[in-house]
């Protein structure tokens, strides 16, 4: 045990001390370019590059494909929707310089910029949003996230449609509600009225994708080389699990607000080297930082530390397939058995809040926010654990519990697992072995149902209960957990078909309660977003739901 320990401790080690040593050989070509003019007293300015930890390498930059943040957080940074997010939060023009709602709330016109071009040159057009949207509804794309497109008519029949015939299967693609009537002017015909939809298509799955691009090459975005996008940066550089380099984009229709010469991601799941490289100043930048050192910080009111609001919840999936956690008494037992106010207070450290529900605090409600009407839906009470666990165990047949816990490779979800296997073994009498992957193979696992009990995260793709409750849906590719219940499917159908709002925040918190007395998910906290900036980073901003974000960032040393 003290061998391998030393050896991983080792092996960070070195691989630290390799990128440093990268980054110092980038630091001396950098510090090349300051030296005089021969004949001149000029000296070449620095360019502005932001260097960051992306942690993993991304699954997919295809927008049509990405479904976590390793994705996301790249894409938010290449592309841009018809909206975007203001650094306040709200929601301002992107490609779109205006649109026209219809008065019964299911139509929107919308008028495209004159001046949205591709990085390639190429315009932005109408034409490529039909075309992006259509082909992450098309099924045979096997898009996690088209759901997120169901609110466009035509689109949940398209998109589940077993049919085969092609005839048959072009009519489907033709009936889903959207429509370019010219270059410039986009037409989205809604299922139903839908508050947010406004905020829907600043989100990465509703960007553009350049047509003609797509079709002269499907693999267009795997590398930089063949790379095609419309936001404030362009992929200049991919070296696939290493880094991913970022430049200013030219053909921006906004590039004089872009301050940036360019953003550097390196690609560190290990989040003890990533912040040996902040320290020694080879980044500029890290989110997430290990747990420790947030409270380290926090305690000595650091001011590189800051801590955002985030809209977001973690907890551990059961797979609802498997026995025994096909239970519920087993999965009750199990979440009613941990304490939460420890979990958040010694191991996490960020300021996070204990968990009682799955729909975090920040989100407002027909009055006050709906978190806080909501209350705590279930409370922890090893007895009643201890009760619930015999019983379910019994109903199926077995004496005793012993599974995997699955997490991706993270010093904080490593020290929330083995702090929550400790509580099961001391209070269930449960044991638990821990299995740590990759991000993109626990996703891929999650896909499959290939686990016991696993880690998992969701940040609000909008401002919304509604982001925190359909993507457990039974029909939703992103509930990965094998549950489903046909009342709560008819309360989320219920709340998307209604312009009542009073009706709709109704009919979300009652779908939550019956979310959290089936349990398919054990939530934990609900998350902070503590992060550290060199004080020379300015301009950076948080929306909400989203990782920070360096459009308006700059550099000033």
């Amino acid at each position: 045990m003290k061998k391998k320990s030393l050896m991983i401790v080792s092996m960070v080690l070195v691989l630290s001390l390799m990128l440093t040593a990268c980054f110092s050989k980038k630091g001396s070509e950098s510090k090349k370019g300051t030296e005089p003019n021969i004949g001149g007293n000029a000296t070449k300015a620095q360019p502005k590059i932001l260097r960051t930890n992306n942690q993993s390498e991304p699954g997919s930059l295809h927008p049509g494909k990405a479904q976590g943040t390793h994705d996301s957080w790249v894409l938010e940074h290449v592309f841009e929707g018809l909206t975007r997010k203001t650094p306040a939060g709200g929601i301002e023009a992107g490609v779109a310089k205006e649109w026209k709602i219809s008065e019964d709330g299911l139509t929107y016109t919308f008028t495209l910029r004159d001046d949205a071009k591709w990085s390639n040159g190429d315009p932005v057009t109408a034409q490529d949003f039909e075309f992006a949207w259509k082909y992450a509804l098309n099924p045979a794309t096997a898009s996690e996230y088209a759901y997120q497109l169901y609110y466009l008519a035509g689109a949940e029949a398209y998109n589940t449609t077993k049919e085969t015939d092609a005839a048959k299967l072009k009519a489907l693609e033709d009936a889903v509600g959207v429509k370019a009537l010219n270059d410039k002017t986009l037409e989205v015909k809604l299922a139903q009225p839908t508050p947010y939809f406004l905020e829907l298509v600043s989100f990465y799955t509703y960007y553009p994708v350049n047509k003609k691009v797509q079709e002269a090459n499907k693999d267009w975005a795997n590398e930089a080389s063949t790379y095609v996008s419309n936001g404030a940066f362009k992929l200049a550089e991919w070296k696939h699990k290493e880094s991913i380099k970022l430049a200013k984009n030219e053909n921006y229709f906004d590039k004089d607000k872009i301050k940036l010469d360019g953003i550097e991601f390196v690609m560190l799941e290990d989040e003890n080297t990533a912040w040996q490289m902040y320290r020694t100043g080879d980044l500029d930048l890290l989110y997430p930082i290990p747990a420790d050192v947030t409270a380290q910080l926090n305690a000595s009111k650091d001011p590189e530390l800051v801590i955002g609001d985030d809209l977001s919840v973690y907890f551990y999936r059961f797979n609802n397939t498997k026995k025994p956690f096909n239970n519920v008494k087993v999965r009750k037992a199990l979440s009613m058995a941990i304490d939460r106010k420890v979990i958040v207070e010694s191991v996490a450290q960020g300021g996070e809040r204990p968990a009682y529900g799955i729909v975090p605090p920040g989100i407002p409600d027909v009055q006050g926010d709906y978190q806080k009407n909501t209350g705590n839906l279930f409370e922890e009470n090893v007895e009643k654990a201890k009760q619930l666990l015999a019983e379910g165990l019994k109903e199926e047949k077995m004496d005793k519990l012993s599974f995997t816990l699955l997490y991706n490779t993270h010093d904080k979800h490593k020290k929330i697992a083995e702090a929550i296997q400790e509580m099961w073994r001391k209070n269930l009498g449960v044991e638990v072995t821990l299995e740590n992957v990759e991000f993109q193979v626990k996703i891929d696992r999650e896909d499959k149902l290939d686990y016991d009990v696993a880690r998992a995260g969701w940040i609000g793709d909008y401002v919304d209960p509604m982001t925190f409750l359909d993507m457990f849906e039974s029909k939703s590719q992103q509930n990965d957990t094998g549950w489903a219940n046909a009342d709560f499917d008819k309360l989320i159908n219920q709340a998307k078909t209604t312009m009542d709002n009073s009706v709709r925040m109704k009919a979300m918190h009652d779908a939550e309660k019956i979310f959290i007395e089936e349990m398919p998910v054990m939530p934990i906290y609900f998350y902070t977003k503590p992060f550290t900036q060199k004080p020379y980073v300015k301009g950076v901003y948080t929306p909400v739901n989203r990782y920070p974000q360096f459009h308006y960032a700059d550099i000033q040393k």
